[in-house]
């Protein structure tokens, strides 16, 4: 039997921590649920889960904190809730390093297969998507690009500007690998999120141009050029 994924879920809602529980236990994850964010980190320390769930505003340290605080000690993936589609704290959420948001109120599937398909782009899964993880864009190989300035080792998983490593989560090493898989051409929003987040349906595309601008941050800011109206292109 598989083992389950372990979810750290933090919200300070009680029916909506409850009831999500519930929910996910039902679907097969593993679930720890923490009422605030000082709880959550110290949960998060001691389990190391497979995937964090944190609701923006809770109290004691909020989830954008709490976010930034996790991804400073882990690549675990992070999926911020938010009451607002367009609230600043979605950008926000995004910059401190979460890989994804879903928008409360949420239906239970869709919270699910956002989850699954967070997970997918880790390498593993709970339930029956379980082993379904989509193959890297690039076959194995170092890529070098602006004069060698930057290096991408597709069977490492590593890359290197100016001969230093950069870290990179595994959402920001799956964009960059899909840039280096056709540089110079543009590759839309709609295309990135369908590729890189695994949407089958439409998505908010500021969670691309977060990740961009972050990506851009650690490899060179003018590495990936915008095309208005169009998208992003890696320069060869």
């Amino acid at each position: 039997m598989a083992e389950q994924t372990h979810v750290l879920f933090v919200e300070d809602d009680d029916v909506i921590r409850e009831a999500t529980q519930l929910a996910l236990e039902r679907d097969g994850f593993a679930v720890t649920a923490m009422p605030d964010g000082l709880s959550g980190l110290e949960a998060f320390r001691a389990d190391r889960p497979d995937i964090a769930l944190l609701d923006v505003m809770v109290p004691g340290l909020d989830g954008v904190s709490l976010c930034r605080r996790i991804r400073d000690e882990s690549t675990v993936p992070v999926i911020m809730l938010s009451a607002r589609a367009d609230s600043i704290d979605v950008v926000l959420g995004l910059e401190a390093g979460a890989d994804d948001y879903v928008t409360k109120p949420f239906d239970g599937a869709v919270l699910v297969a956002r989850i699954r398909a967070v997970l997918r782009r880790f390498g593993h899964a709970s339930g029956p998507n379980a082993g379904t993880d989509a193959p890297s864009p690039v076959d194995g190989g170092l890529l070098s690009f602006g004069g060698g300035d930057l290096e991408i080792d597709t069977e490492g998983m590593e890359v290197l500007k100016g001969g230093v490593p950069v870290a990179l989560t595994p959402t920001e090493m799956r964009l960059l690998l899909e840039f280096s898989s056709a540089p110079g051409t543009v590759l839309s929003r709609d295309k990135l999120l369908e590729r890189v987040w695994d949407y089958g349906w439409g998505g908010d595309t500021r969670v691309v141009d977060v990740h961009v601008q972050r990506l851009r941050t650690k490899i060179g800011q003018d590495r990936i050029e915008t095309v208005r109206g169009f998208g992003y292109k890696l320069k060869a």
